[in-house]
């Protein structure tokens, strides 16, 4: 069990006029309005401070909180290693099945919780998803923490990847440039990040390391960083990463799939990160190990 926790926001102006329970079922519609109005009533949500009352309406700036009582988490291995640190920096090797950010039921069972028992101070400056495996990069100071995300926002970080796909591309060397965006899916709280024509720009350089008799291994750079994006653009191509039950050809998601968009079972390692350092404007580049499913036969 972990320590519960406090969700807090400020009401936001499309919300106002409506009752504490009907705003909260808006904001987060998967819990219903019933369940709303009984945390409610059991003390659980606040309003300024107070005790919120189910059909009240809610006004500007008002801040609401929702008491979440401990919960026991999804397991998750609880580890990772350092492969590069100074004073401002901190560059983490991250396993598969251990979130990077707290959502979807997990909260100490992140990397960021353990991260802080050693760092306290590192923030992660991306996330890659929780099936996927390497390298994370965190700043460890205020200074590098707003240079790394004006570098990241400008696109001057270089982000590469390594995949095993199914199939054999055609080409050695290649583009996607596909829209991502959200779709509805019954396996996803909200909605899934999917391929769309309406989205945000994507784009992803790939290219093709070894072809394998029915998979091959490619890397992959990606220029944007949409949630999944990897992910989405291979299967978008026709060549969907080995064992995502999710991502099917197309890049959206499978309509018979019965698990979300955050398990794993797939091959996806965050490799590479080219970037300046961000107080010194030293040129670093580093790197996550990788994985044996990820070797081509020369690295053997």
């Amino acid at each position: 069990m972990n320590q519960g926790y406090e969700y807090r926001e400020r009401i936001i102006p499309e919300g106002v006029g409506r009752s504490v329970a009907s705003y909260l079922a808006w904001r987060y519609p998967h819990t219903s309005l019933e369940a709303w109005e009984e945390r409610i009533l059991q003390g659980r949500v606040l309003l300024d401070g107070w005790p919120a009352e189910p059909r009240r309406a809610v006004q500007p700036g008002q801040i609401l909180v929702w008491v979440r009582p401990p919960w026991e988490e999804p397991n998750a291995p609880l580890s990772f290693a350092v492969l590069f640190r100074d004073d401002h920096l901190l560059a983490v090797l991250k396993p598969a099945g251990l979130p990077t950010l707290p959502g979807g039921g997990y909260l100490e069972h992140t990397l960021l919780a353990i991260l802080r028992r050693s760092y306290p101070e590192a923030s992660p400056v991306h996330r890659i998803g929780r099936g996927t495996t390497g390298l994370v990069l965190c700043a460890r100071s205020d200074e590098a923490a707003r240079s790394l995300t004006s570098a990241w926002r400008r696109q001057r970080v270089r982000k590469i990847y390594r995949a095993l796909v199914s199939g054999r591309p055609v080409r050695d060397r290649y583009s996607v440039d596909a829209p991502i965006g959200r779709v509805p899916h019954r396996r996803a709280l909200f909605k899934a990040h999917a391929a769309v024509s309406d989205g945000k720009r994507a784009l992803s350089h790939v290219q093709v390391l070894e072809r394998l008799v029915d998979a091959s291994l490619v890397e992959v750079e990606i220029v944007t960083g949409r949630p999944h994006q990897v992910r989405i653009h291979l299967a978008a191509c026709g060549h969907p990463l080995v064992g995502d039950r999710f991502y099917g050809p197309g890049g959206v998601p499978r309509a018979e799939t019965e698990v979300g968009p955050g398990e794993g079972g797939f091959l996806l390692h965050s490799h590479r990160l080219l970037l300046r350092h961000p107080v010194s404007g030293q040129a670093l580049e580093l790197e996550a190990p990788l994985p044996p499913g990820l070797l081509t036969s020369a690295e053997q």
